[in-house]
């Protein structure tokens, strides 16, 4: 475009996980959060910070349409072995300015552990589509 901004739209992207896109994903957010150390010596009037390690963490909203979150359930349930797997975001708006001068944005988080609440089943009088909210920590992003 010559005049206008042509920011990323959300909407252009794809979700994986362990290698296979997620179609009924809506929505999805990975964070890296520093943890910060912050403090003062004697006479500074403002404290200086620095990082001393991070998490990442996410969220994953999808419109569930197959088992395969109950099928990690089980299979924890069994082996008592915690379920690791790798997410992978992709955002691909090949009209964005950003895309033109960057390409692709991907991001792979692996050693990902499902974390807080997992819904098995939900009933509504309101009669709405089912979303599943998934919150996940990871070990390291590449």
């Amino acid at each position: 475009m010559k005049y206008n901004h042509a920011p990323i739209s959300l909407r252009d992207g794809h979700i994986f996980l362990d290698g296979v896109e997620l179609a009924d994903c809506i929505k999805c957010e990975i964070k890296f959060t520093p943890d910060v150390w912050t403090g003062r010596q004697l006479g500074e009037l403002t404290p200086s910070s620095r990082w001393l390690g991070y998490s990442i963490s996410g969220t994953i909203t999808r419109r569930r349409s197959s088992k395969w979150l109950e099928k990690k359930i089980k299979e924890y349930q069994k082996k008592h072995e915690t379920p690791e797997m790798t997410i992978q975001g992709v955002m691909d708006d090949k009209n964005s300015d950003y895309y033109k001068k960057y390409g692709k944005n991907i991001v792979t988080c692996v050693g990902v552990v499902l974390t807080g609440d997992l819904p098995l089943t939900m009933l509504d009088s309101g009669g709405d589509v089912l979303e599943d909210s998934l919150s996940f920590n990871a070990k390291d992003i590449l």
